[in-house]
This record gives structure tokens, C-alpha cells and sequence, in this order.
């Protein structure tokens, strides 16, 4: 009888653990490099709220920022290997990994407004980019936006000829090496988290972010000028490794995709705001000095940085840069 108990016991603590472990929830590390209280940052965690509440707690979200994971550098590589699940980079980092396309994003004046940039990002051209990530072990699931970027350095950047000789920090792409360049700069392309240090210590004289990522990262405090030019557009895609979303439950899976077609609504309401807000504090802060391009610097601007759209024809695709710029002509706008 005692034998008899004992394999009954065992019988039902196994039971148990199968239980438990059937029941553990499946975890999703989602790893960026921004503060948490940017556009991307309030975004990720806004999906694992939804994520969590969708999927009744069978979805464990555990978000890292501010590079605490990995670099800029770093994450995509360790996306494709599984040591995270999902990322939000900046469509800049897609060069880099082959798909040359993603590179559009980076065009100075592709997207002369945020209406523009939706029909790019929300129609058929958005949908093939995220196709040429497939092939990459990727599977993009949505675009956020954070907005135009502003310029900053130590000295006031109103024309082109400003920018002779300084050391102005990019992300790794070509387009924004070409850009640079093309103003009379020398691109440094250098990690995002390493970019205050190398501001302060003067490695770099300048960069160019989305006013909340300037505010955020206190980069104001160490750049005494800032020119709002909106020249370029920062935005990020969210992806996932493809082998795990694949392997994924349908029910969880649809769960998710309603979690994040929710969380991009929220993301990119709040961008435009959060960069008005950004811009008010860097303004209120007394550090830095602020210059809105007239329309007469504009047009030098546009005149200096235009023709890299010609020059990258033949990496990006001469049909791709046409196909947005038609959605621009479609709306009146040149």
C-alpha cells in the first residue's frame, strides 16, 4: 500500500509540473535603445500591456531599453540568432544587413509631409519592403513613427556652408554618409548610446536626431545650437524572428497582431506630440538656441541635399524613389 501511495503521489506531482510547465508563459524579450519616455519607449511598453492582457497572461513581455541588452550595433544579429524576440530599430539599420531598399526612409526631403510618409508606411510599398526581410530570418510586423529630424551642433547651422568641416555623427547608412557629405560634413557613424559622450567630449561636433531623442538623451546640454530643418524622417520597424512568431500558436499570434496594430495607432499619435514637447523643454532649458529654417535657407537646404536622391538610384532603386515620390505628386505636393 505504501509502494502503492508513493506512485500515486509521484503519478500527481507529475501531473502537476506538466501542468506548470505547460502553463509557464511564453516570454518576449523586446529589446530597443531609446529612453523609456520617448515615442518607441512609451510604445513598447504600451504592447506588453496589450500583449498581456490579450493573451490573458500567456505572454510574458519583458521590455529592455536604453541599449541595456544590446547596441544598436548588436540587436539585429541577436534578433536573427533568437537571443531576443522582437526589436524596434530605425529603418537606417536595414542597409547594413542587405536590404538596401529600407534605405528610402533615409532620403533628405523624400517625405515632404507625415501624410506622405503613411501612404508609403500603411500601403503596398511598406508591405513589399517588410517582404525583403524574410529572406533574413525577419518578419516585420508594423511601422512606428518619431518624426523629422533636427540638426544640432556647437556653432549655428543655417546654410549649407555651416557644416564645412564638422565631425557630424550618423547611424551606419550610406545615404546619410552621402548626405552628410554632401553639406561639407565628415559622417562618424557611431553607436546611439555612445552619442552624448562623444558630443560632450567633443569626438563628434554635431548629429542629427527627432527633437525627443535629443531632449531625452540630454544631448541639448552638450550642443549649444539647434536648427529645425526637417530635413529627414526618423522611423522604426518592428519586427520579431521570424522561426519564433512562425512557431507561435495561431490564437496567440492574432492576439499579438491586434496588441501592436493598437500600440503603432498609439505610437504614432503621440510622435508628433512628443516632439512639440521636447523641442518646448529644450527651448525652456537655456542651453541651447533655437533656428527655424526660413524659406529662404530651406531652399539652399533642399537645392544642397535633393540631388541625393539622384545619387542613390542605383543603390535604392531608381522605381522605388519614383514610387514615393509619385505618392507625393498623387497629393499636390512637390
Amino acid at each position: 500500500m505504501k509502494f502503492k501511495a508513493l506512485f500515486l503521489g509521484l503519478g500527481v506531482a507529475a501531473v502537476v509540473s506538466a501542468n506548470a510547465f505547460a502553463q509557464a508563459p511564453i516570454v518576449i524579450k523586446f529589446s530597443h535603445v531609446v529612453a523609456n519616455d520617448t515615442p518607441k519607449g512609451k510604445a513598447a511598453d504600451r504592447f506588453k500591456a496589450l500583449a498581456e492582457k490579450a493573451t490573458k497572461g500567456r505572454v510574458k513581455v519583458e521590455v529592455y531599453p536604453n541599449s541595456t541588452l544590446y547596441k544598436d550595433k548588436e540587436e539585429l544579429e541577436a534578433l536573427q540568432l533568437g537571443a531576443v524576440q522582437m526589436l524596434a530599430p530605425s529603418l537606417a539599420k536595414f542597409g547594413p544587413l542587405g536590404v538596401k531598399e529600407f534605405e528610402i526612409f533615409d532620403l533628405p526631403y523624400i517625405f515632404p509631409t507625415k501624410e506622405v510618409l503613411y501612404r508609403v508606411t500603411e500601403g503596398p510599398i511598406g508591405k513589399d519592403l517588410f517582404k525583403k526581410l524574410e529572406s533574413k530570418g525577419i518578419t516585420g510586423l508594423a511601422y512606428w513613427d518619431n518624426g523629422f529630424k533636427v540638426m544640432s551642433a556647437n556653432k549655428p547651422l543655417r546654410t549649407p556652408a555651416d557644416f564645412k568641416g564638422l565631425r557630424m555623427r550618423i547611424q551606419s547608412s550610406k545615404v546619410l554618409d552621402v548626405q552628410m557629405r554632401a553639406l561639407g560634413a565628415n559622417p562618424q557613424v557611431m553607436a546611439f548610446s555612445e552619442v552624448y559622450q562623444a558630443l560632450q567630449t567633443g569626438i563628434v561636433d554635431g548629429t542629427e536626431n527627432p527633437p525627443s531623442n535629443l531632449y531625452t538623451q540630454k544631448m541639448h546640454e552638450v550642443q549649444k545650437h539647434v536648427t529645425v530643418s526637417n530635413h529627414g524622417y526618423l522611423g522604426y520597424a518592428v519586427i520579431v524572428n521570424k522561426k519564433f512568431w512562425d512557431g507561435l500558436p495561431a490564437d496567440i499570434r492574432s492576439a499579438l497582431e491586434g496588441a501592436m496594430k493598437e500600440s503603432t495607432r498609439y505610437a504614432n499619435a503621440i510622435a508628433q506630440q512628443e516632439n512639440d514637447s521636447a523641442m518646448e523643454a529644450v527651448k525652456k532649458s537655456g542651453k541651447t538656441e533655437i533656428y527655424v529654417l526660413n524659406d529662404k535657407d530651406r531652399a539652399e537646404w533642399r537645392k544642397a541635399l535633393l540631388p541625393v536622391q539622384k545619387d542613390m538610384e542605383g543603390r535604392i532603386g531608381k522605381d522605388l524613389i519614383g514610387a514615393v515620390n509619385k505618392e507625393a505628386a498623387g497629393l499636390g505636393i512637390k
